[in-house]
């Protein structure tokens, strides 16, 4: 079995020139965790996720702390928005480098490369590495297991 068999195939994705704004209206919209980035003929060149964009939010004491646990709440912090300059920058400012598999790899092979890159998500790719779908680690789960024989009781 390859990723092909549990893709979603109709895979939202933006342009490097869209603004993040534009981006997280997207992922609210479409209910969505990741944006594939393409170039004009369809290549990913990187990915957004809600990851990326959340990071916007956090205070930047929290990357300096090792464990968050004490703070119980973050006050009036959560109130504080991304600035309109912020949220006119393009997904290019904010996007990661886009980790593909090929529609024919292997279920195993890919959610590996998920392991291995610590990604949910990852979108998938024709042999002329076009975005054709994204796989997660729940749909490439999901379709090993659905393959395990019954047990008899």
């Amino acid at each position: 079995m390859n990723v092909t068999s549990c893709m979603k195939r109709n895979v939202v994705s933006v342009h490097e020139k869209t603004t993040v704004q534009e981006a997280a209206v997207i992922l609210v919209k479409k209910h969505i965790g990741l944006l594939p980035v393409v170039d004009k003929d369809d290549k990913p060149i990187g990915v957004i996720g809600m990851s990326d964009m959340l990071t916007l939010e956090l205070p930047d004491f929290v990357t300096f702390v090792a464990d968050v646990d004490f703070v119980h709440d973050f006050g009036a912090v959560e109130d504080i928005h991304p600035s309109a300059r912020t949220l006119n920058k393009t997904v290019k400012t904010l996007m990661k480098p886009a980790i593909t598999v090929d529609e024919d790899c292997g279920l195993l092979r890919a959610y590996a490369l998920m392991l291995q890159h610590n990604l949910h998500d990852m979108p998938v790719v024709s042999k002329a590495e076009k975005l054709v779908g994204i796989t997660s680690r729940v749909d490439i789960g999901v379709a090993i297991l659905s393959t395990w024989p019954k047990a008899d009781k």
